[in-house]
Protein backbone atom coordinates (compact mmCIF):
# COMPACT_ATOMS: atom_id res chain seq x y z
CA UNK A 1 0.00 0.00 0.00
CA UNK A 2 1.10 3.46 -0.94
CA UNK A 3 2.44 5.70 2.11
CA UNK A 4 0.26 9.49 1.57
CA UNK A 5 2.65 12.29 1.77
CA UNK A 6 3.28 13.88 4.74
CA UNK A 7 1.31 17.01 3.48
CA UNK A 8 -2.22 14.56 3.28
CA UNK A 9 -3.80 15.87 6.35
CA UNK A 10 -6.71 13.41 7.40
CA UNK A 11 -10.11 14.18 9.11
CA UNK A 12 -11.38 11.27 11.53
CA UNK A 13 -15.14 12.65 11.86
CA UNK A 14 -18.25 11.54 13.31
CA UNK A 15 -20.58 9.87 10.59
CA UNK A 16 -23.11 12.52 10.99
CA UNK A 17 -20.84 14.95 9.51
CA UNK A 18 -19.29 13.50 6.45
CA UNK A 19 -21.43 15.02 4.02
CA UNK A 20 -21.05 18.20 5.34
CA UNK A 21 -16.74 17.97 5.53
CA UNK A 22 -16.98 16.59 1.96
CA UNK A 23 -18.72 20.22 1.26
CA UNK A 24 -16.34 22.15 2.82
CA UNK A 25 -13.59 20.15 0.99
CA UNK A 26 -14.99 20.87 -2.37
CA UNK A 27 -15.73 24.55 -1.22
CA UNK A 28 -12.22 25.36 -0.12
CA UNK A 29 -10.41 23.16 -2.55
CA UNK A 30 -8.62 20.83 -0.10
CA UNK A 31 -7.61 18.20 -2.24
CA UNK A 32 -5.33 17.03 0.52
CA UNK A 33 -7.47 16.28 2.79
CA UNK A 34 -8.69 12.90 3.25
CA UNK A 35 -11.84 12.00 5.42
CA UNK A 36 -12.60 8.63 6.99
CA UNK A 37 -15.70 8.23 9.59
CA UNK A 38 -16.88 6.44 12.28
CA UNK A 39 -20.24 5.22 12.80
CA UNK A 40 -22.55 7.97 13.48
CA UNK A 41 -24.40 6.28 15.55
CA UNK A 42 -21.74 6.58 18.20
CA UNK A 43 -23.79 9.95 18.62
CA UNK A 44 -25.78 7.73 21.09
CA UNK A 45 -23.01 6.10 22.77
CA UNK A 46 -20.38 8.69 23.57
CA UNK A 47 -18.59 6.60 26.40
CA UNK A 48 -17.46 4.69 23.10
CA UNK A 49 -15.97 7.72 21.26
CA UNK A 50 -12.73 7.98 23.23
CA UNK A 51 -11.68 3.96 22.29
CA UNK A 52 -13.36 4.80 18.56
CA UNK A 53 -10.97 7.49 18.17
CA UNK A 54 -8.10 5.98 19.64
CA UNK A 55 -8.05 2.76 17.83
CA UNK A 56 -8.67 5.13 14.23
CA UNK A 57 -5.82 7.31 15.30
CA UNK A 58 -3.82 4.21 15.67
CA UNK A 59 -4.87 3.14 12.27
CA UNK A 60 -4.45 6.29 10.40
CA UNK A 61 -0.95 6.30 12.23
CA UNK A 62 0.00 2.97 10.91
CA UNK A 63 -1.01 4.17 7.17
CA UNK A 64 1.35 6.93 7.23
CA UNK A 65 -0.61 10.22 8.44
CA UNK A 66 1.31 12.35 10.40
CA UNK A 67 -1.13 15.21 9.97
CA UNK A 68 -4.91 14.12 11.87
CA UNK A 69 -8.22 16.22 13.00
CA UNK A 70 -10.59 15.05 14.47
CA UNK A 71 -14.10 15.59 13.25
CA UNK A 72 -15.69 15.70 16.93
CA UNK A 73 -16.46 18.09 20.06
CA UNK A 74 -16.51 16.67 23.26
CA UNK A 75 -19.52 15.22 22.32
CA UNK A 76 -20.80 13.92 25.74
CA UNK A 77 -17.49 12.10 26.48
CA UNK A 78 -16.82 14.41 29.72
CA UNK A 79 -13.33 14.89 28.69
CA UNK A 80 -12.21 11.45 28.01
CA UNK A 81 -11.88 12.15 24.25
CA UNK A 82 -9.50 14.83 25.15
CA UNK A 83 -7.23 12.91 27.55
CA UNK A 84 -7.16 10.45 24.11
CA UNK A 85 -6.18 13.08 21.69
CA UNK A 86 -3.51 14.61 24.12
CA UNK A 87 -2.04 11.32 23.98
CA UNK A 88 -1.42 11.34 19.95
CA UNK A 89 -1.31 15.16 20.04
CA UNK A 90 -4.01 15.50 18.01
CA UNK A 91 -6.75 18.11 17.78
CA UNK A 92 -10.64 18.03 17.37
CA UNK A 93 -13.40 20.83 16.82
CA UNK A 94 -13.72 23.28 19.75
CA UNK A 95 -17.15 22.95 21.45
CA UNK A 96 -19.51 20.82 23.48
CA UNK A 97 -21.19 18.92 20.07
CA UNK A 98 -22.22 19.95 17.04
CA UNK A 99 -25.03 21.54 17.45
CA UNK A 100 -22.52 24.36 19.30
CA UNK A 101 -20.08 24.72 16.34
CA UNK A 102 -22.46 24.34 13.78
CA UNK A 103 -23.80 27.73 15.39
CA UNK A 104 -20.66 28.92 16.12
CA UNK A 105 -19.31 28.96 20.14
CA UNK A 106 -20.05 32.27 20.51
CA UNK A 107 -23.63 32.34 18.98
CA UNK A 108 -24.46 29.06 20.99
CA UNK A 109 -23.25 30.28 24.33
CA UNK A 110 -25.10 33.59 23.61
CA UNK A 111 -28.43 30.96 23.40
CA UNK A 112 -27.36 28.21 25.44
CA UNK A 113 -29.77 28.60 28.00
CA UNK A 114 -32.50 30.14 26.71
CA UNK A 115 -32.38 26.46 24.29
CA UNK A 116 -31.83 24.70 27.64
CA UNK A 117 -35.33 22.64 26.72
CA UNK A 118 -34.77 22.45 22.86
CA UNK A 119 -34.27 19.45 20.50
CA UNK A 120 -31.55 20.38 18.10
CA UNK A 121 -31.49 18.70 14.65
CA UNK A 122 -29.32 19.37 11.91
CA UNK A 123 -29.26 18.22 8.05
CA UNK A 124 -28.23 14.38 8.84
CA UNK A 125 -31.05 14.71 11.90
CA UNK A 126 -33.67 15.65 9.24
CA UNK A 127 -32.18 12.80 6.72
CA UNK A 128 -32.43 10.48 9.44
CA UNK A 129 -35.55 11.30 11.68
CA UNK A 130 -37.26 8.18 10.68
CA UNK A 131 -33.67 5.50 11.42
CA UNK A 132 -32.45 7.35 14.48
CA UNK A 133 -35.73 8.41 16.46
CA UNK A 134 -39.27 7.32 14.86
CA UNK A 135 -38.49 3.66 14.34
CA UNK A 136 -35.91 2.90 17.53
CA UNK A 137 -38.86 4.85 20.20
CA UNK A 138 -41.82 2.77 18.10
CA UNK A 139 -43.22 6.03 17.48
CA UNK A 140 -44.51 4.72 14.20
CA UNK A 141 -46.61 2.28 16.09
CA UNK A 142 -47.12 3.99 18.95
CA UNK A 143 -46.91 7.74 18.77
CA UNK A 144 -48.88 8.61 22.22
CA UNK A 145 -44.89 7.91 23.15
CA UNK A 146 -44.12 11.38 22.40
CA UNK A 147 -44.65 12.75 25.77
CA UNK A 148 -42.88 10.21 27.48
CA UNK A 149 -39.77 10.66 25.40
CA UNK A 150 -39.67 14.31 24.67
CA UNK A 151 -42.06 15.74 27.34
CA UNK A 152 -39.32 18.27 28.81
CA UNK A 153 -38.82 19.59 25.08
CA UNK A 154 -40.40 22.87 24.64
CA UNK A 155 -39.31 23.42 20.76
CA UNK A 156 -37.81 21.93 17.79
CA UNK A 157 -35.01 23.91 16.78
CA UNK A 158 -33.85 22.97 13.07
CA UNK A 159 -30.17 24.23 12.72
CA UNK A 160 -30.19 24.24 8.89
CA UNK A 161 -26.80 23.45 7.28
CA UNK A 162 -28.32 23.92 3.59
CA UNK A 163 -31.55 25.51 2.46
CA UNK A 164 -33.60 22.56 1.50
CA UNK A 165 -37.48 22.75 1.62
CA UNK A 166 -37.35 18.96 2.16
CA UNK A 167 -34.89 18.55 4.99
CA UNK A 168 -36.79 21.70 6.41
CA UNK A 169 -40.75 19.75 5.83
CA UNK A 170 -39.02 17.03 7.96
CA UNK A 171 -38.19 19.03 11.15
CA UNK A 172 -41.14 20.53 10.49
CA UNK A 173 -43.36 17.23 10.88
CA UNK A 174 -41.04 15.96 14.06
CA UNK A 175 -41.96 19.41 15.80
CA UNK A 176 -45.44 18.42 15.10
CA UNK A 177 -45.41 14.91 15.81
CA UNK A 178 -43.78 15.71 19.03
CA UNK A 179 -46.15 18.60 19.96
CA UNK A 180 -43.37 21.12 20.28
CA UNK A 181 -43.21 24.58 18.77
CA UNK A 182 -40.40 25.05 15.95
CA UNK A 183 -37.59 27.09 15.24
CA UNK A 184 -35.31 27.44 12.08
CA UNK A 185 -31.93 28.63 12.14
CA UNK A 186 -29.66 28.33 8.80
CA UNK A 187 -26.53 28.32 10.41
CA UNK A 188 -24.65 26.68 7.54
CA UNK A 189 -21.36 24.99 8.46
CA UNK A 190 -20.39 27.37 11.49
CA UNK A 191 -17.28 26.91 12.88
CA UNK A 192 -16.45 23.01 10.92
CA UNK A 193 -15.67 25.04 7.78
CA UNK A 194 -12.67 27.31 9.77
CA UNK A 195 -11.47 24.66 11.51
CA UNK A 196 -11.28 22.33 8.54
CA UNK A 197 -9.45 25.16 7.00
CA UNK A 198 -6.87 25.27 9.46
CA UNK A 199 -6.81 21.75 9.99
CA UNK A 200 -5.57 21.37 6.34
CA UNK A 201 -2.43 23.90 6.56
CA UNK A 202 0.02 20.79 7.56
CA UNK A 203 3.40 21.99 8.68
CA UNK A 204 5.24 21.84 5.20
CA UNK A 205 2.13 23.58 3.65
Amino acid sequence: MQRPTTQKVLVIACGMLAREVLAVKERLGLAHLDLTCLPADLHFHPDRIPAAIDAAIGRARAEGYENIFIGYADCGTGGLLDKVLEKHGVARMAGPHCFAFYQGEAAFAAVADADIASFYMTDFLCRQFDAFFVKPLGLDRHPELAKDFFGNYEKVVYLAQTEDPALEAVARRAAAMLGLAYEKRLTGYGDLEPALKRAAMSPEQ
